[in-house]
């Protein structure tokens, strides 16, 4: 499936319970135990691609670790329906693995409901079992967004856990064999979009539309760096009518013009591996995606000698910033959990070296200090993207509170369509961006 369920937590899982004896439950936020018996953790995890058995190893090394603690264990491709019917009673998990951007919004309910525990403190916790503390293994900037501190007030309430690169896929060896260099700037990416047009390669494709928002966003931050973007993830007044913004605009319409044409119409949830096929089959040069593509696309037809390659957005200026937005997952506590204290020692665990190679051997990669060096093959290359000279950009829009008819994704991202096929214009696609800003701006929660 495309990013956004890959990324908020993938596909169908068998759903595993660990069942523990209701009697042995602890409120550790009560500070007790009763008659030695072992406390009880309900974590609950969203299925993904990288399949069950990491969720069972990691719960079965962290029981015999800390032998105090049962766990029981909720994992299934469909979480929200399994979790609500018991939070609607009262009875939440200890600890939710469950990403914003899915359908059914719940993180983002929660978020808007402010009904998650503040989990600032877990960052000055040594990890379970090591002598190190979480902030000091976790790689900078992974917890300084609003994807783990939504309300912009300095705490954190969401812990990032797998994380996937994002940048422009592209067949090393038809480069290699045509003897053309990755495009450091702009100027060289319509440079080179002239010479593959003289041999009938498009430049560019895209899945959907929704793969531009780390396209846009890491765009943006070229563009005017993070000053510009944190005021235009905050709905700041003129902010997408600014120079800086200006420039991601007229990016994206030039782009438009050499991408390839079969794209709109296969840009759908059915049919937007054919638009990836076309990367592996030389019809188009770049296509914007993120990690999990490669196992997306494992058993399709590729060109002889196809080799996955992948780059940072080219730079608007010689020498200027090249960025590789990143997106993660993120672990949570109900503020209405039961076992807070316990809750938050197991969130020190998943960032163990011991959870972490448990983690990666499923593909599921933790943002730890030094996870490159431990990769492979194409891994090693994609998350090695940062050692390159690439700046993360991570995090998104601030939370607002819903306005009818409003969406800043179907604005900034979906009408990318139209200026594609030449339906829309780009100076009326930024005018109705900030129309759009400037409504949900007041909605600011």
């Amino acid at each position: 499936m495309k990013k956004k369920v890959l990324l908020a937590g993938m596909s169908a899982l068998l759903s595993v319970s660990l069942i523990a004896c209701q009697s042995s439950k602890v409120d550790n936020s009560s500070g007790g135990e009763t008659s030695g018996e072992k406390q009880t953790l309900h974590v609950a995890a969203l299925e993904s691609a990288y399949g069950s058995d990491m969720w069972t190893k990691v719960i079965d090394a962290y029981e015999a670790a800390n032998p105090e603690i049962d766990v029981e264990l909720t994992v299934d491709k469909n979480l929200e329906d399994v979790i609500s019917p018991n939070m609607k009673a009262g009875n939440y998990p200890d600890v939710v693995l469950l990403a914003t951007g899915r359908k059914l919004a719940l993180t983002e309910n929660l978020i808007k409901d402010k009904a998650l525990e503040d989990i600032t403190g877990v960052l000055d916790m040594n990890v379970y079992g090591e002598d190190v503390k979480v902030k000091d293994k976790l790689v900078p900037g992974f917890t300084d967004t609003l994807a783990t501190s939504p309300y912009n007030d300095g705490k954190t309430y969401m812990a990032p856990m797998f994380y996937s690169p994002t940048g422009l896929f592209y067949n090393a060896n038809l480069l290699k064999e045509k003897g053309w260099e990755v495009p450091k700037t702009w100027d060289e990416m319509w440079a080179l979009g002239e010479k593959a047009k003289a041999e009938g390669i498009a430049l560019f494709t895209y899945p959907t539309t929704g793969y531009f928002d780390a396209f846009f966003f890491s765009l943006l931050l070229e563009a005017g760096g993070p000053d510009l973007y944190n005021k235009a993830m905050n709905y700041e007044d003129g902010v997408w009518e600014s120079s800086e913004a200006t420039k991601a605009f007229e990016i994206v319409g030039k782009l438009a013009k050499y991408t390839e044409p079969t794209t709109v119409a296969n840009a759908n949830d059915k049919d937007y591996t054919k638009n990836q096929q076309l990367i592996l089959d030389n019809k188009a040069l770049f296509m914007p995606n993120g990690t999990w593509v490669v196992g997306e696309m494992a058993e399709a037809p590729r060109a002889d000698g196809f080799e996955w390659g992948m780059t940072a957005l080219p730079a608007i200026e010689d020498n200027g910033d090249r960025y590789a937005f990143t997106f993660f997952e993120q672990m949570w506590v109900p503020s209405a959990a039961k076992n807070k204290e316990a809750a938050k020692e197991f969130m020190t665990y998943v960032y163990s070296d011991e959870a972490a190679d448990i983690f990666a051997e499923a593909g599921a990669i933790q943002p730890i200090e030094g996870i490159s060096e431990k990769l492979t093959g194409d891994n090693k290359l994609f998350y090695s993207i940062y050692d390159s000279g690439a700046k993360a950009g991570m995090g998104g829009f601030a939370t607002t509170e819903a306005v009818e008819g409003v969406s800043m994704a179907d604005t900034l991202f979906r009408t990318i369509d139209s200026i594609v096929s030449g339906d829309k214009n780009v100076k009326d696609w930024q005018k109705a961006v900030e129309k759009v800003s400037d409504q949900l701006r007041s909605a600011l929660k």
